[in-house]
């Protein structure tokens, strides 16, 4: 980093060893005649691809299928069975300190982020009765490390030595350039019990981890859990606490982003499915939505998997047919459900605002989002009751609905026995399977920003950037990314970037991991 970066790091509060990268030089707008392009989805991706590209003059549509912005972090509203109005969404999102292009997104509208607030711990609790806290354990690797260890009672002095350290070095210097080479043919369930890692330990600390990519650890490549580990874990010191929006996703998010983009001269168009893109002999292409095709210069696709793959399949002219089999093999994962509660008494005012789940048939978290949420925590004042959300990830395909939702609740009550007594006023359950499945050796199929047509970019949590960046953050980093590439061609300085540091912080654990590390199967000697 150099000393400019590391004083603007300081001022803003980032990791002093987070890493810059700056765009290449350019101007600083559009001169002339402006060029034109299409971003087809709004959620994270598409908004930040459009922010950066509106910004320097360019002429952008964004083009959203549903009838708001926000993807996968989109809000809308509801009646509860009283008659009042509230808001659903497709569930909680934690908004980790890491996400430092994602809160620069934000910044555009709230520049001191005060529509986030700090939830005071990150627990984890499993069926059995074991708990986790982040709360107490120091940010800066590797001593987190070690004091998590050193904390959690699912660690015990005959689990650490009889764990299989030259499997278990690698974690300690994750390099992002080279880490899907190294684990993407293992899964996150193989790969833990070749480090012969505590069982309770692996199911309350990583389990809960990964299955936060909607995904069972057995179908979950370890390069993303070993990535994701170094993001959130052992290659920041932003520590695993985080924040939340204090409003629902609409009012705290999208309707100011929304309106910032409208002020940079951005057509928003919501409720209008794209349904072909395709190459415009004069130059340029066509998008297809409703109503009559209009061309544009270029295209953003920042759509999530089965969108990304339903848009390739109808533009036949689209990219080169290496692309484009690699996007027609791109899986989603199972199904998941949100459920979120309105019950007519609070829960115990000392539970807290999230709660990671492991060990229980179906439950991976829960929300009192009463504790946390404006319009919840009204309607608990009014009311005298609390607003709780369950999630479920990785359900079976064919999972009887009714079922799920039933089982969700007794889990709970389980969980949270003063819930037993307690009438549901309303409820609102949804339904997705819309997230990308990072499995087992498929990182070689998963689309990189640029795409054969230096005019089409991709954008969204599914692509490869090369950046220790994972779930909203990737969003949001490559939006910034795809806009740059596109801004690049006009010569137009683009939207500096920051991440966690690409490799292991300590030099000492760093060498201890090249000279002793082995990958998962390798005879001893074999890195």
């Amino acid at each position: 980093m150099t000393p400019q970066g590391d004083r603007y790091a300081r001022r803003h509060g980032r990791d002093r060893r987070a890493r810059v990268i700056q765009p290449r030089p350019g101007r600083r707008r559009i001169d002339g005649d402006p060029p034109s392009t299409a971003v087809i989805g709004g959620g994270i991706a598409g908004v930040a691809a459009a922010v950066a590209l509106a910004e320097r003059g360019v002429r952008v549509t964004l083009y959203e299928r549903e009838p708001r912005l926000g993807g996968r972090l989109a809000g809308w509203p509801v009646t509860l069975a009283n008659g009042r109005p509230a808001t659903m969404s497709r569930g909680f999102h934690a908004f980790f300190r890491q996400y430092y292009n994602l809160r620069g997104l934000l910044r555009r509208t709230d520049p001191w982020l005060e529509g986030l607030t700090a939830l005071p711990d990150y627990p984890l609790q499993h069926s059995s009765g074991l708990r986790d806290s982040f709360r107490h354990v120091p940010r800066t690797p590797p001593w987190s490390a070690l004091a998590f260890a050193a904390l959690s009672p699912t660690f015990r002095v005959r689990d650490l030595l009889s764990m299989n350290g030259p499997t278990a070095l690698p974690l300690l210097d994750v390099r992002t350039h080279s880490v899907h080479e190294q684990l993407d043919h293992v899964s996150a369930h193989d790969f833990l019990a070749a480090i012969r890692f505590p069982p309770a330990a692996r199911s309350l600390a990583f389990e809960v981890f990964s299955r936060s990519f909607f995904a069972d650890p057995r179908q979950l490549s370890a390069a993303e859990m070993a990535l994701m580990f170094h993001i959130y874990f052992l290659g920041s010191g932003e520590g695993l606490l985080f924040d939340v929006p204090r409003a629902p996703y609409p009012e705290a998010l999208w309707d100011p982003l929304t309106a910032y983009l409208t002020r940079h001269r951005t057509e928003v168009r919501t409720s209008a499915p794209v349904h072909g893109v395709h190459p415009d002999p004069s130059g340029g292409f066509r998008v297809v939505a409703d109503g009559p095709a209009q061309r544009y210069d270029t295209v953003v696709l920042a759509l999530d998997t089965g969108g990304l793959r339903a848009v390739v399949e109808a533009s036949p002219r689209l990219g080169d047919a290496a692309w484009r089999a690699r996007i027609a093999r791109l899986r989603t994962a199972p199904p998941f459900l949100v459920s979120r509660l309105w019950l007519d008494r609070p829960v115990d005012p000392c539970r807290p605002g999230f709660l990671g789940t492991s060990g229980y048939p179906s439950l991976d978290n829960i929300s009192v989002v009463s504790h946390w949420e404006g319009e919840a925590a009204r309607w608990a004042a009014r009311t005298g009751g609390s607003v709780v959300e369950l999630h479920a990830y990785a359900l079976p395909p064919h999972a009887a609905r009714d079922v799920e939702e039933e089982r969700l609740v007794r889990q709970l009550h389980q969980v949270f026995p003063e819930t037993g007594a307690a009438r549901t006023v309303s409820a609102c359950h949804e339904w997705r399977a819309d997230c990308p499945l990072f499995a087992v050796g498929g990182y070689a199929d998963r689309p990189t920003v640029r795409t054969p047509d230096p005019d089409v970019v991709v954008a969204g949590d599914l692509v490869r950037t090369g950046l220790p960046v994972a779930l909203m953050e990737r969003a949001a980093t490559s939006g910034f990314l795809a806009a740059n590439a596109l801004l690049e061609k006009w010569s137009v300085h683009g939207q500096t970037l920051w991440t966690v540091p690409d490799h292991g912080r300590s030099a000492l654990l760093r060498a201890l991991a090249r000279r002793f590390g082995r990958a998962p199967g390798a005879p001893a000697g074999e890195t």
